[in-house]
């Protein structure tokens, strides 16, 4: 599946991820691949990306998150 996190400054990361874990206000959840569509607000923590590559950890400070045929879209408010 592919990621893109985006703050109102810049792209932070966009790439093929195998899981992705996220701070959502109502508690962690964590997306695989396909994932039914869903969106989320995101609290203060940790969204860690798995990919082939390895783990990548980046801390937000709230935003939203969209998943919709396999592709993740993190809007952050900022990346601590």
């Amino acid at each position: 599946m592919f990621i893109e996190i985006i703050t109102p400054d810049k792209k932070v990361f966009a790439g093929e991820a195998t899981s992705a874990s996220f701070p959502g206000t109502q508690g962690s959840f964590q997306i695989l691949n396909h994932h039914a569509p869903l969106v989320s607000t995101l609290g203060k923590g940790e969204v860690v990306v798995e990919s082939k590559e390895g783990q990548k950890t980046y801390i937000v400070d709230g935003g939203v998150v969209e998943v919709l045929n396999n592709k993740i879209l993190v809007l952050a408010e900022a990346i601590l």
